[in-house]
């Protein structure tokens, strides 16, 4: 039975219907991906689920109490002002009071009466498992100052700060639009852990194939108006797809054959058209939107001239940059060479725009060199997006990098031309650029970027806003692109398709060089800490293979069994001191036993660690 669905929902916009009678459900523990090109209203069903906007016509009903969550592209606030304003709702009673006691506690004139008071109804409501869970959140999507003005934030910030409340929130339903968006590639991996533990019911839109593989475990496409469903990852939905648009097409082709005959039989003398049977009028006209079927989807042309490229590409020298006394880049060196193709990976703050900008040569180093070879012709897509006046037209925005381009093929196109490759068609070339859709601005500035013809191209997170079929496209063109390519990416389909090496940032300046993609990095990882895990023991001089099934030597039988008695004293310790504050009043003593407790905690996590690996063999 869905707890969420659509009745008859339809909806236009600029008249034009995205959809109409459209029937779509969720029930308790579905994990759905929603996909389809750019401007078939995906953003919007969602929307429309999650009670934001009201369609044109029909209604959404749901399950009786159901809390949705809803992650907008772009989040609003409200009027809020701080980030504390918005991370803790003023209609949320454990929220309410766990935000008292941090602020208390972070005041120079603490109420001693009123903490004493703050921590009694923190017990009475069991919100302190809540209040660390709440700060492993913000931790993880890197929100630490609660006192910053939410318009003070980047884009990016605001994202993780919108993400942060709905995971805090723990709601029934999740709907999310884009959620790996302005994420690293470690916290997206962190995310469908959260996402897939308990039975949560979640719906989303990315253009992340792996977190998408990852999360759910059903897709559904929309389509022209119409939903199709498809049980089962990205690749068999590919196959079903394909499988579904041979039969529509072969149907589309029957269907324009038979109305080249129902065709003669309208067209004949006016006089016998009175005679006509009203029903087989009607049926033409049916047969007619049937030809209208797929002939062949429309996608991107990407296939422009690449400049030529010298012997010397770009050589880095120990490089070193420094902001505000944190080491960016530590003496870095590195010579790029024909075929390079290398993806960015790390935390976000590591430095990955920064090595951008130094050797694009729009940020000079602290020291060391960058030497840019003469012949080197730079193409770079920035994650900022498009630069342009609300005055510009989209036909202009293309001018004003060229009249004419050349394509790989020596053919001259116009820039009206090269738009309508890019599926811009005539009249929406004429259209202003600050109505376009946030994917076909992402287009825009990709098509300005590759009309340079470069053979060195910067892709500084292509994906966000590109539906996947776009992607697909970008990923063949990239595929035979015959230039040096720097990928900055968090998806890691796209990292692992198209780099070959990769450009590790680890923090404090240092950068790795690694030779393999991310899967091969990730593999490696996850290996190294199997083989720790594994590691051979020594039993009277002989080891024992790592590949058998050992048993527990005698050291570390009194080892787990000696952990079970510790791990249940620490439980008691922290139990016990967690009383102590609702009892104490005094603000010193407050502070102590406080510190008391997250230092017990941290040796339970660490203990109860090292029992789970000693269990595997008990």
């Amino acid at each position: 039975m869905s707890i969420l669905s659509t009745e008859q929902v339809g909806h236009s916009f600029n008249d034009k219907w995205l959809f109409k009678n459209l029937h779509f459900g969720l029930q308790k523990g579905d994990r759905v991906a929603l996909v389809g090109i750019n401007g078939t209203g995906k953003s919007t069903l969602l929307k429309i689920l999650a009670e934001i906007e009201i369609p044109t016509e029909g209604k959404v009903v749901k399950e009786r109490g159901l809390k949705v969550g809803f992650l907008n592209q772009e989040p609003r606030f409200d009027g809020l002002k701080t980030v504390n304003d918005f991370i803790y709702s003023s209609d949320n009673e454990q929220q309410q009071l766990i935000r008292a006691y941090e602020e208390l506690l972070n005041s120079p004139d603490i109420d001693q009466n009123l903490l004493a008071d703050l921590t009694d109804k923190l017990s009475e409501l069991e919100a302190w498992e809540y209040e660390y869970n709440i700060k492993t959140i913000l931790n993880r999507l890197q929100i630490s100052n609660f006192d910053q003005h939410i318009d003070q934030l980047s884009g990016g910030q605001k994202k993780r700060l919108s993400l942060a409340k709905l995971l805090i929130d723990e709601p029934d339903v999740y709907i999310l639009d884009e959620p790996t968006n302005h994420l690293d590639i470690e916290t997206i991996e962190w995310l469908e852990k959260m996402l897939t533990t308990g039975n949560k019911t979640v719906l989303l839109v990315t253009h992340d194939r792996y977190f998408l593989d990852n999360v759910c475990s059903e897709i559904r496409e929309l389509d022209k108006g119409e939903i199709y469903l498809y049980k089962g990852n990205y690749t068999y939905f590919l196959e079903k797809k394909a499988d579904r648009e041979t039969i529509d097409i072969a149907m589309a082709d029957k269907a324009r054959n038979l109305l080249k005959k129902e065709l003669e039989w309208m067209r004949r003398q006016p006089q016998a058209r009175g005679t006509k049977s009203k029903a087989r009028i009607d049926a033409f006209y049916e047969l007619e939107e049937k030809s209208k079927g797929p002939r062949k989807n429309d996608s991107v042309q990407l296939s422009v001239k690449v400049s030529r490229q010298g012997a010397k590409i770009i050589e880095i020298e120990n490089l070193n940059k420094v902001f505000n006394d944190q080491v960016i880049i530590k003496d870095f060196s590195y010579t790029f060479k024909k075929g390079d193709r290398i993806g960015l990976a790390g935390k976000n703050g590591t430095g990955k725009s920064t090595f951008l900008n130094l050797i694009t040569e729009q940020l000079a180093p602290d020291s060391g060199k960058v030497d840019v070879g003469e012949t080197t012709v730079f193409g770079y897509y920035k994650q900022g997006g498009l630069e342009f006046k609300d005055s510009d037209k989209v036909l202009d925005v293309v001018k004003n990098v060229a009249e004419y381009i050349q394509m790989a093929n020596g053919d001259n196109l116009t820039a009206s031309q090269l738009l309508t490759l890019f599926l811009f068609p005539p009249e929406k070339q004429f259209n202003m650029v600050n109505k376009l859709s946030g994917g076909e601005k992402k287009r825009l500035q990709l098509m300005r970027v590759l009309m340079k013809s470069p053979n060195f191209l910067i892709l500084d997170e292509p994906s966000n806003d590109l539906d996947i079929d776009t992607l697909n496209v970008l990923e063949e063109f990239l595929d035979n692109y015959p230039g040096i390519l720097i990928l900055v990416s968090h998806d890691r389909y796209l990292i692992d398709r198209l780099s070959d090496q990769l450009f590790i940032f680890e923090g404090e300046g240092h950068i790795r060089i690694y030779n393999g993609n991310y899967a091969d990095y990730k593999t490696e990882i996850d290996t190294k800490v199997k083989v720790e895990k594994e590691k051979p023991v020594i039993v009277e001089s002989k080891p024992v293979p790592a590949t058998e099934k050992r048993k527990l030597s005698y050291k570390e039988q009194l080892e787990y069994e000696s952990l079970e008695k510790e791990i249940a004293n620490l439980e008691s310790d922290i139990f016990n001191k967690q009383n102590e504050l609702t009892s104490n009043a005094d603000y010193s003593a407050l502070a102590t036993t406080a510190a008391e407790i997250e230092k017990l905690k941290k040796s339970l996590d660490e203990k109860s660690e090292r029992w789970m690996v000693l269990a595997e063999f008990a």
